[in-house]
């Protein structure tokens, strides 16, 4: 098993980006825009991750603090695929081409995702943190761009003296199930059983309509648990909720 940290940056997000993938400190690799956003640079990791690996036979555990992209990866892309890559409401989805990408670098791969938490010392993690992050430094001040040494030929020995984790209780979850954070499904899906005041109330799909704004209040533990999802998947709490979009 090829254990690996994959991890996205970006300042201002969006702004200077970065993205980076970590299995030891002489097999990494990195690299970002002038511009982008956190989600772009967490879906590049993986993307990037794949590609690296793609000649390899053995099981790919990525550890990853984004529940968006672990998410992405093993829920929602299936029924985005059906949808011709639309949302409910008929509009493309975010990161549509970074998706497609990774649905074709995953395709007859054996992969595991395992959630960890961000900022917390997990070092595989920070490691992946420092060099996506370091990366949209140097866009950001305009310097030489840190990207690492790739997939070299010490990757393989870095790879197998890494120690696979070790099975979950009997009982327990596996160590590779994001931990949930949605309160509802994410494609809402509107019920041919409506009221017609339902209807009047919540119907998003009339063309006339202009959301792009929405206020929205909460209640003191409901902005607690926000904040602590948001800071969980290493974004704002505002691109948190744009994430559920």
């Amino acid at each position: 098993m090829i254990i690996a940290a994959a991890d996205g940056s970006a300042l201002g997000n969006p702004g200077p980006a970065g993205w980076a993938w970590y299995v030891a400190d002489d097999c990494w690799a990195a690299g970002g825009w002038k511009h982008a956003t956190n989600n772009q640079g967490e879906l590049t990791a993986v993307l990037e991750l794949f590609r690296a690996t793609a000649h390899l036979d053995e099981e790919l555990l990525v550890q990853c603090d984004s529940q968006y992209v672990i998410n992405s990866v093993t829920k929602w892309m299936p029924n985005w695929k059906r949808k011709g890559w639309r949302k409910s409401d008929g509009k493309p989805v975010l990161n549509v081409e970074l998706l497609k990408q990774l649905d074709e670098a995953i395709a007859g791969r054996r992969y595991r995702f395992e959630w960890v938490k961000g900022h917390v010392g997990h070092p595989m993690n920070e490691a992946a943190d420092e060099r996506a992050r370091a990366v949209a430094e140097a866009y950001r001040r305009g310097s030489a761009i840190p990207t690492g040494p790739g997939w070299s030929g010490t990757c393989e020995a870095d790879a197998a003296a890494v120690p696979a984790p070790a099975p979950a209780p009997a009982g327990a979850s596996a160590p590779f199930e994001p931990a949930p954070f949605e309160p509802a499904p994410f494609e809402p899906v509107l019920h041919d059983d409506r009221s017609p005041a339902d209807a009047t109330l919540f119907d998003f799909d009339d063309p006339a309509a202009d959301w792009r704004s929405m206020s929205l209040e909460l209640t003191s533990d409901e902005h607690a648990r926000l904040v602590e999802r948001a800071r969980a998947a290493g974004t704002s709490p505002e691109e948190f909720l744009r994430g559920l979009i």
